[in-house]
């Protein structure tokens, strides 16, 4: 006669999950006493139903309710967990108590069946997750084990003294008006502090500022044997200083888990090595610190797994504790523009991995024949002046600067065409499977390249970009001089949900990759030698880590003063209201302005510096319809054109001449000749304006024109300084004059 009130009481139970889940955000009150929960639920069969907090249902329940309604064993599972959470109690009437050991009896026979067949479940998944991230791998086991005692020291203590910010970052559950603010996009910078080593530079950030609290003589979060062997790469590397070192100070900033720009780095081929490496050193580790705690996390969680399969998969029912996959193994990006660049990766990453993981570097010769065969460049006695001694003796020979040079030693066919995988497990081994790799390395290029064959044909896809934590995109100034909309294209691939299963355990999925909410919770980490609009646009637009975002912000000196001839420069702004006009206000200036004055020139040699390839079609098609004398020096021009437009420019056969940007970036070409240099637009790298100016040297009755509007500040302050570029932008006069 009781049957019918236990049924009701089962029915409410359904919707144990959402209860537990919403428990868990909120802070824990004295409960009533346990007496008196049983008979509410007596008397109005209801009463848990009436506690619930109203929340639409995630991906996540929909899918338990999915398994509920395929697997009878599913079902009785969460059952059973949650008539222990919510009817146990040892005051409880002898009725109650009667009606439970009727039920008891059965869920024992029940679960007989269940322990078989969740240990079929397993097996079979077991056989399809070859390339999940809990791949086994018989050479990694005594690994594991061995670092069992770490990981439960790491990981078993909720309320523990120090936290990692790897488990407080992840563990953390965004609620939906959280995900509905971050999704606006809008972010505030909040405070500011001074940037250790930089003078004119100082850190602006949202949200809280994290780094006076920072302890940097600790440890702070870094997993114990990668920080046992930073300690030992620097003493052998003969710093003394590592807790006030660069490396050291920006892996605090990194260890935040916030998103950061950081587009004042002083690159390796401009007399930047040290700073350059350590910047490098410092989220190699951080990368290496995030995979770490991510394997031995699920390593733990599988050693539980493995002793006690139904109570912990129970568990794993009914809360998070078990739930630590994404849809795929990997979880770091990074984005390079140049082979050489990632061979420099490598080397530092081999040399900051623990002994135990690089005993044997898998395909390393491989490697090695594909993006060459470089020295360690972190012997830092001797590095930077090995550099730049064969930097200068190859001036010698070349009359092309020293840091092109550095930046484009060696081979130059397909030097921005790479991408590959790498996997920690006993050992590191390169080139290993995408699905089953930890790191993947690539050239935004490359990696395009494969997101097209997806889009293409449908037996590819890029679902091992579904689960990125970490993406680092390092010389974001030297990918924006290849194509800064590749790295847009890549980002707005990452984080989707995949279109195939490829062997997941998707029991163990952390419910935030299920709700579509991964990309809050990925880290992206910026650095270059300079920032422009599209640098920043993909910062404050497509990086929307809820933990917010740290960035740099810089005085800059300009450089004037490294303009050796004394010409005149003019700098003519041209006024525009929106920053979509300003291409279109531009060309009207010049069409009105400034071709005027050099179409009736006898004179010649008037070069034209324009630095986007579209504003370089624009005039050359203008020039045309004009029938002036010109000829063209282009990144995509033939090697056969150049070489005659050179000549003809230099004999006064072609009194103008376009050259870009990036032809100068790549080719760095000595133009003679020249008498008139118009900037049409200015030049993103700062270095290239002294160059191009420089370039006037022999010629008589020289000029210098630059047009500029006040939307072009940021490549203004880096040439003339940000004090004058401010009077610049802002002064009611439109010219002005440098000498």
């Amino acid at each position: 006669m009781k049957r019918p009130k236990a049924l009701k009481k089962c029915e409410v139970s359904r919707h144990g999950i959402k209860k537990s889940r919403i428990k868990e955000q909120i802070p824990r009150s004295p409960s009533p006493s346990s007496s008196e929960e049983p008979s509410n639920e007596h008397s109005t069969g209801v009463a848990s139903e009436e506690e619930l907090i109203p929340r639409e249902a995630s991906m996540y329940d929909n899918l338990l309710m999915t398994l509920r309604s395929c697997s009878k064993s599913v079902d009785d599972v969460i059952k059973k967990r949650q008539r222990q959470e919510e009817g146990k109690s040892d005051t409880e009437d002898d009725d109650e108590e009667d009606e439970s050991e009727s039920f008891s009896v059965s869920e024992e026979e029940d679960s007989e069946e269940e322990g078989i067949l969740q240990q079929n479940d397993m097996v079979d998944m077991g056989e399809r997750n070859e390339d999940a991230e809990t791949e086994d791998d018989p050479d990694a086991s005594e690994t594991d084990q061995e670092h069992d005692v770490e990981v439960d020291d790491l990981f078993s203590v909720e309320g523990s003294v120090c936290m990692s910010s790897f488990s407080s970052h992840l563990g953390c559950k965004l609620s939906e008006e959280e995900v509905e603010n971050l999704s606006k996009r809008k972010w505030k910078y909040k405070w500011e502090e001074p940037a250790d080593g930089m003078s004119n530079c100082k850190w602006i950030g949202t949200g809280d500022c994290f780094l006076k609290d920072v302890d940097r003589s600790s440890g702070y979060g870094l997993e114990h044997r990668l920080y046992e062997h930073w300690l030992d790469v620097s003493k052998t590397s003969g710093r003394n200083d590592f807790y006030s070192s660069k490396e050291r100070l920006f892996f605090s900033l990194c260890n935040g888990y916030r998103d950061i720009l950081h587009c004042n780095k002083k690159p390796f081929y401009l007399k930047g090595l040290e700073e350059d490496s350590s910047i490098m050193e410092a989220y190699i580790m951080h990368s290496l610190n995030h995979l770490f705690r991510t394997r031995d996390l699920v390593t733990k969680n599988d050693s539980k797994l493995a002793k006690d399969p139904s109570s912990a998969y129970n568990a794993n029912l009914g809360g998070d504790s078990f739930r630590d996959h994404g849809f795929t193994r990997p979880k770091v990006l990074i984005l390079l523009p140049l082979k050489h660049i990632a061979l420099r990766f490598v080397q530092r990453l081999i040399k900051l991995t623990p002994l135990a993981h690089k005993a044997n570097v898998e395909h390393m010769d491989r490697f090695l024949k594909e993006f060459g065969t470089q020295e360690d460049e972190d012997d830092e006695d001797k590095d930077e002046l090995s550099l730049h001694t064969q930097g200068n003796s190859k001036a010698q020979k070349s009359s092309k600067p020293s840091d092109f040079q550095a930046l484009f030693s060696g081979k130059r066919d397909d030097e921005d065409q790479f991408m590959f995988g790498i996997k920690f497990k006993r050992r590191i081994k390169l080139y290993s499977d995408f699905y089953s790799s930890d790191i993947i390395v690539a050239s935004p290029v490359r990696l395009v390249g494969k997101i097209w064959e997806a889009q293409k044909y449908k037996e590819k896809d890029v679902d091992y970009l579904s689960s990125i934590e970490v993406l680092i995109i390092d010389h974001a100034d030297v990918i924006a001089m290849q194509n800064w909309s590749h790295v847009n294209t890549v980002v707005e691939q990452l984080n989707h949900i995949p279109s195939r299963r490829h062997g997941t355990d998707i029991t163990r999925i952390r419910p935030w990759y299920l709700d579509r909410c991964a990309r809050f919770y990925r880290q992206t980490i910026i650095l270059g030698y300079y920032s422009n609009p599209d640098i920043n646009a993909l910062f404050n637009h497509h990086c929307t880590n809820y933990q917010g975002k740290v960035k740099l912000v810089c005085e800059y000196k300009g450089v004037l003063p490294k303009v050796l001839l004394q010409v005149r420069q003019i700098y003519e702004r041209f006024d525009v209201d929106a920053i979509a006009d300003a291409d279109d206000a531009r060309f009207e200036y010049f069409v009105k302005k400034v071709f005027p004055k050099i179409k009736d020139s006898v004179q010649g040699g008037v070069m034209l510096f324009i630095s986007s390839y579209f504003e370089f079609i624009r005039i050359r098609n203008f020039l045309k319809s004009q029938d002036a004398s010109f000829c063209l020096l282009g990144e995509y021009t033939e090697q056969s054109d150049i070489s005659r437009a050179r000549v003809w420019f230099f004999e006064g056969r072609r009194k103008i001449m376009l050259y870009t940007e990036r032809a100068h970036f790549y080719f760095r070409y000595k133009i003679r000749g020249i008498r008139n240099l118009i900037m049409y637009s200015l030049p993103e790298r700062k270095e290239f304006y002294p160059e191009i100016v420089n370039m006037l040297d022999g010629s008589h009755n020289m000029s210098c024109t630059v047009l500029f509007s006040r939307f072009d500040h940021f490549r203004l302050e880096r040439i003339v300084g940000s004090a004058p570029a401010t009077r610049m932008s802002t002064s009611e006069k439109s010219v002005f004059v440098f000498c």
